[in-house]
């Protein structure tokens, strides 16, 4: 596998985590504030999906904070369907998986710009990576504590491990991804491949 394909599995893993968590949640709870004023799920998707749109939209030959991206809204209060939400969410996961489609591990020492900062490829995916995890841990996060003690688990269940470890299924990626979420519909451009 080559480190292009690592990190695009590893993405897949963390889209399907938060796809697993939202599907947990009620319309009402995904506008929901977390505690202390913390962003709303609706909130960090909408910020994830507009963060991928500019990163990832002319990856290798523009910066990838574009002068179209509105980040500030990105963080208002929203209110939005569930539809309108996943739409979005499909579209940012759209964007990074067609740019990493582009990608082979020859790029990777190929340097992009973020904000004016020169980086290699290879650093702004992990660090795009990076960050898309730290906010799907808040998604899932924020889904468990609306369903409590009917959260249906993501991983290995409390409990579980020593029957997991017998007999592991799920440490790659794509078969984690495929245990939280359907198989995906062949025109589904952000499915695995």
């Amino acid at each position: 596998m080559s480190v292009i394909e690592s990190i695009r599995a590893e993405y897949v893993r963390y889209m399907a985590l938060a796809e697993g968590a939202i599907a947990q949640t009620t319309d009402a709870e995904l506008v929901v504030p977390a505690p202390g004023g913390g962003n709303s799920v609706a909130v960090i998707v909408q910020h994830l999906a507009g963060n991928f749109r500019s990163r990832f939209t002319d990856f290798l030959t523009s910066d990838g904070e574009k002068p179209w991206r509105q980040r500030e809204e990105e963080f208002a209060t929203c209110e939005v369907s569930r539809d309108q939400l996943l739409a979005m969410w499909q579209e940012g996961w759209r964007v990074l998986f067609a740019a990493l489609d582009g990608l082979d591990d020859g790029c990777l020492a190929r340097q992009v710009t973020i904000r004016g900062q020169a980086l290699s490829v290879h650093e702004a995916l992990h660090r795009s990576l990076a960050h898309a995890a730290y906010h799907v841990g808040q998604i899932v996060l924020l889904a468990k504590s609306f369903r409590g003690a009917d959260w249906k688990y993501l991983s290995i269940a409390p409990g579980e491990s020593a029957a997991y470890n017998a007999a592991p299924t799920r440490d790659k990626p794509a078969a984690h991804a495929s245990a939280i979420t359907p198989t995906p519909s062949a025109d589904d451009t952000t499915a695995p491949r």
